[in-house]
């Protein structure tokens, strides 16, 4: 099919390049208002018992409080023109359409826990409803009515809502700021790879291209369905990895065959039939990997999925026929625009070529697999070692960088205040007995856990075991429908009080049925959620990636090689993780961020699913090539050595570039954006040297030709519907008979002349 579509591109290659010229317009045009189109949540599960309450509390009108205002006077919030100006602004904002449950130090009967320690600070606490996207909108909408000098009163914004509008904000401008370093940064490494403008301008163009169109395309993804803002900023710095990857694995055949005499249209022709096939097929194991995350309940991370699936097979796509068309146009120009000194051509394709770096590093691994496997192993698990007091939890305001409003809101209650309002639980129960005593003596008893402050119920509030103010006006928001609610607030802002009260009150024996909500409850529940569906998310990449590859290699046991490989290459990016931004060290080159003690339970999956897609994706590119060679001369080793040699150089430039452009994620000032910064750069960095350059020739070494083992009826499957690298069958080469004895190997073959003896010899090579 790929030799039709060169045979296509090179008939039609100005019209293709027509079509994608407009495709880009379109495609830009539509993405301009992509981020309007984003929801602002998809953090939490809506299926658990959390979420499951604040359903019910949606539908009543009611929920819990995600605005406030922190409202302060220099003559104290006691002082008769402050009670007057506090009561007004509590009744205004009770007026707005979309606000519910409003609350205040003056409407609360001067609750001591609205009231700061100095006197001079009050809480306005109030619910805006609706989903995260409207919430964000309404607060828009607010912010320039209340925030500000209000009658002798100074109020400023905070809370849950103000959060996540800041996070938003901050992780749109972060993707911009990413780009824009990435581009031109890029384009200098690749002039320094190929040495010519026009080699490297290549890759940039198609990686435009395809994010272009690629953000179009969630446009309309966005019409139908939720996509969270959260994964955009990924997804974007991800699609200009990929797209820069395939391009570099192209580029790289293309002038292998045009250094192999071949005319430009046989060129264009054997490069997609080797290298698109690669490109193409990696790109579906990326898209597959990703899907996995279609199996979690966080919105955040489904709309990761459907991003990354779109990029990932729109690089391919651009890779496969926006360039192609570009060699057509270009054909041997491609080299024009030296900056560099030409090195010495590389191999060219079906040469033998020892004497490369990489040659000569496989060469000298598989000499000595066992000593060298050892090492590697013993080094990535004692790098990944903190990994064992890896401890999740949810991002709060301290992720944020220290001069956003909602972080300095947030950090004076919690000094402040001699309790958490905003951290309020909301315990509901759809249907209450008749009976008032139960209702009454359930809030008693949750008045007096540990870390419980003060409860508010439609009977009354109740602190310490007792009932403070008998029912007011303003309880009568706590009855819904047939049911009610509970507002249990901490005892004190920290966070930690605020877990261990969802803890206690979900231990605590009720006599009805209960759901237990709020922002601490969120956090909980949706850890829990990542931590129970992660098996099945693991166990489904795991399957498909064995057939995947199976159907690339032939073999049965490579697939699983390759899966424990890349597993491996893992385990310092998520030591790394928890070593600097939970344990916090090094963490002043990194931003001086705020340590928390947790990673966001969110990053280890979303780090997981990209950085094991990456390494699954230069494992194909390696696989592919050292089948190649494996059919060509019949020889395992003779296969990774050459395979090596091949694309080895493309590679570790593509993981280099890769890696530069994830280091962008470091200017953003959200503290678990950071982490993918650190981690996605190590996982690529460490499959690209200690996973490919030792553990693969390795361990490819010690399992010989087994490795290359799949029964006879799986063969015939293969060989009816596999994936192969080679554009045409070639009878493979017989192997020296030393090598089919597995007695003695040698990366040649073929036997060798005197003067090649002579030159192996000085090289310190063993002979054939």
């Amino acid at each position: 099919m790929l030799g039709r579509l060169a045979g296509f591109i090179w008939r039609r290659s100005r019209l293709m390049l027509v079509a994608a010229a407009l495709l880009a317009v379109v495609g830009g045009a539509l993405s301009s208002t992509l981020f309007d189109k984003l929801t602002a949540g998809g953090l939490n599960d809506p299926g658990a018992e959390s979420g499951q309450a604040a359903a019910i509390l949606d539908r009543a009108g009611e929920g819990p409080p995600n605005l406030v205002f922190l409202v302060t006077t220099p003559q104290g919030v006691d002082d008769s023109a402050a009670v007057q100006a506090g009561t007004e602004l509590d009744r205004k904002l009770a007026a707005e359409p979309g606000v519910k449950s409003v609350a205040s130090y003056w409407s609360s009967d001067r609750s001591p826990q609205m009231r700061s320690k100095d006197g001079q600070k009050a809480l306005v606490v109030a619910t805006v409803a609706g989903d995260e996207t409207a919430v964000w909108k309404r607060v828009d909408e607010l912010l320039p009515k209340y925030e500000g000098n209000r009658d002798g009163l100074d109020v400023v914004a905070g809370g849950y809502a103000m959060f996540q509008k800041e996070t938003a904000k901050q992780s749109q401008d972060d993707a911009t700021k990413g780009e824009m370093i990435a581009f031109p940064v890029t384009l200098v490494i690749l002039v320094l790879i190929f040495g010519s403008i026009v080699s490297a301008s290549l890759p940039l163009i198609v990686a435009f291209f395809s994010m272009l169109v690629g953000m179009g395309i969630m446009w309309v993804v966005a019409s139908v369905t939720d996509l969270s803002v959260f994964a955009m900023s990924v997804v974007t710095l991800l699609g200009l990895g990929l797209a820069i990857d395939y391009c570099l694995l192209m580029v790289n055949r293309y002038r292998e065959e045009l250094r192999a005499d071949k005319s430009p249209e046989e060129a264009l022709r054997t490069t997609m039939e080797t290298a698109g096939r690669t490109v193409s097929f990696s790109a579906i194991t990326v898209a597959v990997v990703l899907a996995g995350l279609l199996l979690f309940p966080l919105q955040a991370l489904k709309s990761l999925a459907y991003g990354g699936i779109i990029t990932a097979l729109m690089s391919a796509v651009a890779a496969v026929t926006v360039l192609p068309a570009l060699f057509v146009v270009l054909g041997h120009r491609i080299e024009k625009g030296r900056v560099l000194r030409k090195r010495r051509p590389e191999p060219a394709a079906g040469s033998e070529g020892e004497n490369g770096f990489w040659h000569r590093l496989a060469v000298f691994v598989m000499r000595r697999p066992v000593p060298v496997a050892t090492a590697a192993t013993v080094i990535l698990l004692f790098l990944g070692s903190p990994v064992l007091g890896m401890k999740l939890g949810m991002a709060d305001e301290r992720s944020m960088p220290k001069d956003s409003q909602s972080r300095q809101v947030a950090t004076s209650i919690r000094e402040g205040f001699g309790s958490a309002e905003a951290n309020a639980l909301q315990v509901v129960v759809e249907t209450t007995p008749g009976d008032k005593a139960a209702i009454e003596s359930y809030a008693a008893q949750l008045s007096s856990l540990p870390h419980a402050g003060r409860v508010d119920t439609s009977t009354g509030s109740y602190s310490e075991g007792k009932q403070m103010s008998p029912a007011t006006p303003q309880h009568d928001r706590f009855t819904i429908g047939d049911g009610t609610y509970f507002s249990v607030v901490p005892c004190t802002g920290e966070l930690d009080d605020s877990t261990e009260l969802v803890h206690e009150v979900r231990a605590l024996q009720a006599p009805f049925e209960t759901l237990v909500g709020g922002t601490a409850a969120v956090n909980e529940d949706t850890t829990q959620s990542l931590t129970d569906r992660l098996p099945y998310a693991l166990g489904a990449i795991g399957i498909a990636m064995v057939i995947l590859l199976f159907l690339l290699t032939g073999s049965v046991l490579l697939p699983f090689l390759a899966l424990l490989l890349s597993g491996l290459s893992l385990t310092a990016t998520f030591g790394a993780l928890v070593w600097i931004f939970q344990d916090g060290h090094l963490s002043s080159l990194f931003g001086d961020f705020t340590v928390t003690g947790t990673i966001t339970s969110m990053v280890p999956v979303m780090l997981f699913a990209l950085a094991f897609g990456l390494a699954m994706d230069y494992q194909v590119f390696m696989l592919a090539r050292i089948r190649e060679e494996y059919e060509r001369t019949g020889s395992g080793t003779a296969a990774v050595a050459m395979g090596l040699e091949r694309v080895g150089r493309m590679v570790t430039a593509a993981a280099v570039l890769i890696s530069i452009i994830f280091l962008a994620f470091l200017v953003s000032d959200v503290t678990y954006v950071k982490a993918y910064g650190v981690g996605l750069p190590l996982a690529v960095l460490m499959d690209a040297t200690i996973i490919r350059g030792a553990l693969l020739p390795a361990a490819m070494r010690l399992g010989g030709r087994a490795m290359w083992w799949a029964p006879e009826p799986l063969r015939r499957l293969h060989a009816r519907f596999g994936i192969k690298e080679s554009a045409e069958p070639t009878p493979p080469v017989v192997a020296h008979q030393n090598e089919r004895k597995d007695s003695q190997w040698s990366c040649q073959p073929l036997a060798v002349t005197r003067c090649e003896r002579v030159r192996r010899a000085r090289q310190g090579l063993a002979a054939p």
